[in-house]
């Protein structure tokens, strides 16, 4: 029975979408997976898609998969890099992870137009300036 399935809190675990300069001086968008844990977090899938409208027009992304074997304790781990063009459409990233036989699930939406100057911040986790998901 669906009553009987234990959902165990997420913890310690977020995203962020983080800005930095490549070689050429661009600046780049990228995804990182914080684990704020005291333990590493094993078998983590990450599952990443966009979705909206532009000019009355649906939107979407493929869907992008990634997996991380290991993600050690007080570490952040990029993702995927993001192109800003993507975000004025809501960002959703669904990361499945194992503690121990335990399964954790959550879902992680950047709302649009969240990305944006107004809202970034320093990300201590990761020394970047960006947006982290609360």
């Amino acid at each position: 029975m669906k009553k009987d399935i234990e959902i165990p809190e997420v913890k310690h675990v977020t995203l962020a979408i983080a800005r930095e300069q490549n070689i050429l001086n661009q600046v780049e968008w990228k995804v990182y997976l914080i684990n704020n844990n005291t333990f590493a977090i094993e078998n983590t899938l990450v599952a990443s898609s966009g979705y909206g409208e532009k000019q009355g027009e649906p939107q979407r992304t493929s869907t992008l998969r990634h997996f991380l074997e290991t993600v050690p304790a007080h570490t952040a781990v990029m993702i995927e890099p993001i192109d800003e063009k993507l975000f004025h459409l809501t960002n959703e990233y669904w990361v499945s992870y194992y503690i121990g036989s335990q399964i954790y699930d959550k879902r992680f939406v950047f709302v649009p137009d969240s990305v944006c100057e107004e809202n970034v911040t320093y990300i201590k986790e990761i020394n970047l300036q960006g947006i982290l998901h609360s």
